[in-house]
């Protein structure tokens, strides 16, 4: 279990890559906490349109539907033009695909309204980035499913920190959803945890997060406060305990002492028809 099985890149905050080291456990740990999250059955069939030389893919996806016994569709990559012929041929149960992916299949669907129909999804799973709610609504009411936001990092071995449960439970436009398995929390900058509300860094902590970059001691120092995983992302969580992301760390912009994050403006620009 604590053997070393990947080795993935990832730069995040940075532009020179780090290697992240998995462990057998802690793909394992990802595996079950996506089944979970999603109630994965050995009836279900993933149509994924994701590479799996990426975390998403293939701990999320593949090896998520393999410890549920389920089947999973590896096609070639995000082909529009076959993604509704797939849909005819494979009958998915569900879909995964990171929201650059959905809008581009999105405007595909607007064209293939009755084949959509004919085969209905249980649930259409994104994430790697927030899902504008325009995109969300519109997705929701052409496929007639669920669109489960996921919030996940390679440095968790893509398990799910947090998601948007399935139905009958609230799903929230905008929101990455609930804590899955992992301890979640909000940190101030001086390392104190924030209530409610709050807005800071989100820190996670559990037993698929990684022990540390590989051979960067001080790119461990930055990223861990005691045993909790800086993820870089800021949010909040509201009343409900859902948790809202409004940009990553570095990317906030001081106007004057006013914080803005660039997540914000696109969200503003994605509500403008053109």
């Amino acid at each position: 279990p604590g053997s070393v099985a990947l080795l993935l890149p990832t730069s995040g905050t940075t532009s020179r890559p780090k290697l992240v080291p998995l462990t057998h456990f802690n793909i394992c740990t990802s595996a079950y906490a996506s089944v979970a999250a999603t109630a994965l059955g050995a009836a279900d069939r993933c149509l994924s349109v994701l590479p799996l030389y990426y975390g998403l893919g293939l701990n999320a996806t593949v090896l998520a539907s393999l410890a549920a016994g389920a089947s999973v569709i590896c096609t070639p990559g995000c082909d529009v033009t076959k993604f509704f012929a797939w849909l005819t041929d494979f009958r998915p149960t569900w879909c995964a695909a990171v929201p650059t992916m959905l809008q581009a299949i999105l405007a595909q669907a607007r064209l293939n309204g009755e084949r959509v129909a004919d085969c209905p999804l249980r649930f259409i799973r994104t994430a790697t980035a927030p899902l504008p709610r325009r995109i969300f609504t519109e997705l929701e009411q052409i496929f007639a499913a669920p669109v489960i936001n996921f919030y996940g990092m390679t440095e968790t071995a893509s398990a799910p920190i947090t998601m948007n449960p399935l139905p009958p439970r609230q799903r929230k436009a905008g929101s990455v959803g609930m804590p899955v398995w992992l301890d979640v929390a909000i940190m101030g900058d001086g390392g104190a945890l924030l209530p409610r509300g709050e807005s800071g860094q989100v820190v996670v902590r559990g037993a698929s997060v990684m022990s540390g970059y590989d051979g960067a001691p001080l790119a461990n120092q930055a990223a861990f406060a005691g045993d909790w995983f800086k993820t870089g992302d800021n949010g909040f969580f509201d009343d409900d305990g859902y948790l809202f992301l409004v940009g990553r760390s570095q990317e906030i912009i001081n106007r004057g002492g006013e914080k803005i994050a660039p997540q914000e403006i696109d969200d503003v620009l994605l509500e403008h028809p053109a």
